[in-house]
């Protein structure tokens, strides 16, 4: 009995030509050399399978022509002989049967001597309508060959006139149905019996059966000639890509360990074609850009460590002139005007070199790797809760509403301060750049499920432009140079928290639009080493203005 398919298993039993035909396409896209020798053969076996046509068709019409030419000849040959016979023979000598039967039987013997056959249809004319039941009439032929072998049309031809009419057809033997029998070439012409005076015609089939095996052996000539010549090419053009490929696939290997670090990584150069100018224009290459790259990692490193060698020498005397710094300002209600506020200014600037120093600090630890995380179960909405209650006072002294929106915890596990320090970051940007217009305010919504924490934050600001995008989270790169330095952060809050972002295996994305305003998004995994694959809040806010795909604008810092 059938066991009949479990629906569960019926996408499975379509999966695996789904997989060989998915394989198959992707190896033709990565083989160069599957590419080639096929686009070649296939060439190949049209070039090769359109001569191959053109020379069988003129061989087989040469071969017909021939033929035809010949049977004319023999058959009028024929005809000419069986009228001087009858003419010889005289109108008293035999009756009108037995000379047609003497007619015919010469004509056999001779056509199974020359390889044709006979058909003998008659009398026609007048004769036939003056005795239709003399023993002369009807149809005699070859033994066993049919009289439906002679097409009606040549009949008609041959009943009318008096030149010899030939045309093509099969040879049908006694009780072979139309279409059957071997092909031939039928030709026919009219005598006169002198015993009756009646008009018989006389049509001679000659077979092609030699034709047809000679076509038969230059198809399978052309045929086998065909299939070796494409093996041939084949052969030959797997031979020339092996000699232009195998370099090429050398070259990516090498490509391939060059860009995973390994530097010293050179092809082999072999001869002095061009082959192998490109493998040593390709190490001439590589040597250049291995010391380039080494330059430019020594710079970096030289910068990387002035930047942490200067970060830590300034904090000795960033000390002891913040302790002067806090003295003079404890002491400015004693002093005149404007020395109380020079003291103001002092401690205000001091604060600005300090959190500049911290961030130069924290950059140095993440370009050197140093940077770690400590791991603990938070709630990213009462951390929301309290960045928002600490910005407050600013915000109002700015005219700036901020806005929460937590409606249920969502708890992942992540480092508090780095988590902390983002979120500060991002609502002291959104408050800088919130505007004073009627909307001037930050929203900062939390939102989580199985996978993800996700936190963003909206503002309805002057926005971004879209070439902009690319260059938010850049280090000390501003939206507006123009904006003076002492609003604002340090320049370096944004490339912080995308390290610290990523630093937890998540992302921090940004939209913006002119006039619109921007949202930042932070997401990250719910457990520490998760892969992140979606996010539990929109990039792109609800209320953004309507644009059609190709102009809404795009976004940046998912580097994943």
């Amino acid at each position: 009995m059938a066991i009949p398919l479990r629906s569960e298993d019926a996408p499975r039993a379509g999966r695996g030509p789904a997989r060989l035909l998915g394989s198959l396409f992707g190896f033709w896209r990565r083989s160069i050399r599957t590419r080639v020798v096929v686009a070649i053969v296939l060439l190949g076996a049209i070039v090769a399978g359109s001569v191959g046509l053109f020379v069988l068709r003129q061989i087989s019409d040469g071969l017909v022509r021939s033929r035809v030419s010949a049977s004319v000849a023999e058959a009028t040959s024929e005809t000419a002989t069986a009228r001087e016979r009858l003419a010889s023979a005289g109108s008293s000598d035999f009756d009108p049967d037995t000379q047609l039967r003497q007619l015919l039987e010469t004509l056999v013997s001779r056509g199974s001597a020359r390889g044709f056959d006979v058909v003998v249809l008659g009398p026609i004319g007048d004769a036939a309508d003056a005795d239709p039941t003399s023993a002369a009439s009807g149809v005699r032929t070859t033994p066993g060959i049919s009289a439906a072998s002679v097409p009606q049309r040549l009949q008609a031809v041959v009943d009318h006139t008096d030149r010899t009419a030939w045309t093509y057809t099969r040879v049908r033997r006694l009780g072979e149905r139309p279409g059957q029998g071997d092909p031939a070439v039928v030709v026919g012409s009219r005598v006169v019996l002198p015993s009756d005076g009646g008009t018989y015609t006389l049509y001679y089939l000659f077979r092609m059966q030699a034709e047809q095996r000679t076509l038969g052996l230059v198809r399978r000539s052309l045929l086998t000639s065909g299939i070796l010549l494409l093996v041939l090419t084949a052969g030959v053009v797997l031979l020339v890509t092996r000699q232009v490929i195998a370099p090429v696939r050398l070259a990516r290997r090498v490509a391939e360990r060059i860009a995973s670090g390994r530097l010293e990584e050179r092809m082999h150069v072999h001869g002095e074609d061009d082959i192998a100018r490109l493998g040593s224009s390709f190490n001439q290459m590589a040597d250049a850009l291995q010391q380039q790259i080494r330059q430019l990692v020594d710079l970096s490193r030289v910068q990387r460590q002035f930047v942490s060698d200067v970060s830590h020498e300034l904090r000795t005397p960033l000390t002891t002139v913040r302790m002067a710094g806090d003295v003079l300002h404890d002491s400015r209600a004693s002093f005149d005007p404007v020395t109380g506020r020079a003291a103001e200014l002092l401690q205000k600037e001091l604060d600005r070199f300090e959190n500049l120093l911290a961030d130069l600090l924290e950059i140095s630890r993440f370009d050197a790797g140093a940077a770690g995380l400590e791991l603990a179960e938070v709630n990213l909405a009462d951390v929301a809760h309290r960045v928002v209650e600490a910005f407050e006072p600013v915000a109002r002294t700015r005219g700036v509403k901020v806005v929460l929106r937590a409606p249920v915890p969502c708890v992942a596990e992540v480092d508090e301060r780095r988590i902390e320090r983002v979120l500060r970051n991002l609502v002291s940007n959104g408050i800088d750049h919130a505007g004073v217009r009627g909307d001037a305010r930050v929203v900062v919504t939390v939102g989580g499920d199985a996978h993800a924490v996700s936190v963003t934050v909206r503002d309805y600001g002057v926005g971004l432009q879209p070439g902009q995008l690319a260059m938010v989270f850049n280090r000390f790169w501003r939206a507006d140079p123009a904006r003076a330095r002492t609003t604002g952060g340090t320049g370096l809050g944004l490339a912080i928290s995308l390290e610290d972002a990523q630093l937890h295996g998540g992302w921090l994305q940004v939209w913006g639009a002119p006039g619109a305003g921007a949202q930042f998004r932070v997401t990250v995994p719910l457990r520490a080493g998760e892969p992140l694959g979606h996010s539990p809040l929109p990039l792109i806010p609800p209320d953004a203005p309507s644009v059609s795909d190709d102009q809404r604008p795009g976004s940046s810092g998912d580097r994943r």
